[in-house]
Parts: structure tokens; C-alpha cells; sequence
């Protein structure tokens, strides 16, 4: 029941994570269609450098980042649902004490459901700063302060 109830959560969170990707990534193209006419909003020094090319590498990367998300996001998706049905499968098969190749081909998807979604949300989380470098130089370097401090939170343990 804790192994379907966690797998769940998962599941809801990767799907947001898809959700969120996808739609950024929508927003980032009608963004994209009108960013010609409304350039000279932009002419500050401080947004750095505004050259057609300079719009596409920073429009195309965040782009591109999105999309890895999504798609390692939907794929994650695929594998949870796989995974959650072959556990609730092999829980019927309780009778057996043996570990089987089952158990072993459950667990492998399980581990790429979860991979799959931990890359989906860091990709995700990488784009954000890819987002701001539109703004210019200052906002992409306090993101990725701000995201690497976020992450660290994340993944290590506090020591309390």
C-alpha cells in the first residue's frame, strides 16, 4: 500500500512537471512570434545584447529545455503507470517466497519511472534561468545562485 500510495505522488508531481513544461513552451513560441516588434522595449544595457541571433540562441534554449522536460516527463509517466499495475500484479502473487524475474523486471521499471522524473524535474528546473537570461545577464546569475542552493536543499540532508 506505501509503495502504490508513494508511487502515486510521484506520478501526480511528474505529470504537473509535464504540465508545466509544456505549457511554458507555448507561451515561450507566442512570446517568440512577437518579440521583433516589441525589441525596442528592451534597449537597456542592462538586458544585454539584443541581436537576431543572440534572440534565437536564448528563445531556442529555453525551448529546448522544455521539451527534454516534457518528454522525459511523459515517459516517466509511461513507466509509473507500468510499474504501479506490476505491483499491484505481483501483490496478488503473494504465495510465491522466491524473488523472481518479475520482481526484478518491476523493480527496473520502477528505477527508470523514477530517473526519468527526477530528470524531467531538473530539466525543468534548469530552464527557469534560461527563461530570465532574456532579461539579461543579472537575473540568469542570481537564478542559477538561487537554483543551485534550491537543489542542494533537495538533495542532501540537513544535518540536524
Amino acid at each position: 500500500m506505501l509503495a502504490v500510495q508513494s508511487l502515486r505522488n510521484t506520478l501526480m508531481a511528474t505529470i504537473l512537471t509535464a504540465t508545466i513544461a509544456i505549457l511554458v513552451n507555448l507561451a515561450l513560441a507566442a512570446l517568440t512570434n512577437n518579440t521583433y516588434s516589441a525589441s525596442h522595449l528592451l534597449k537597456a544595457e542592462i538586458f544585454g545584447s539584443h541581436s537576431k541571433w543572440v534572440y534565437s540562441l536564448k528563445y531556442g534554449s529555453a525551448s529546448v529545455f522544455l521539451l527534454v522536460s516534457f518528454f522525459c516527463c511523459s515517459v516517466a509517466i509511461g513507466f509509473l503507470i507500468d510499474a504501479n499495475f506490476l505491483i499491484n500484479a505481483s501483490s496478488l502473487d503473494e504465495d510465491d517466497d522466491q524473488f523472481s524475474s518479475d520482481h526484478c523486471y518491476t523493480q527496473t521499471i520502477f528505477e527508470r519511472g523514477f530517473g526519468l522524473a527526477l530528470v524531467g524535474n531538473r530539466m525543468l528546473c534548469v530552464s527557469f534561468p534560461m527563461l530570465l537570461w532574456m532579461l539579461g545577464p543579472l537575473p540568469v546569475a542570481l537564478s542559477s545562485g538561487a537554483l543551485v542552493w534550491g537543489l542542494y536543499g533537495l538533495d542532501f540532508a540537513s544535518a540536524r
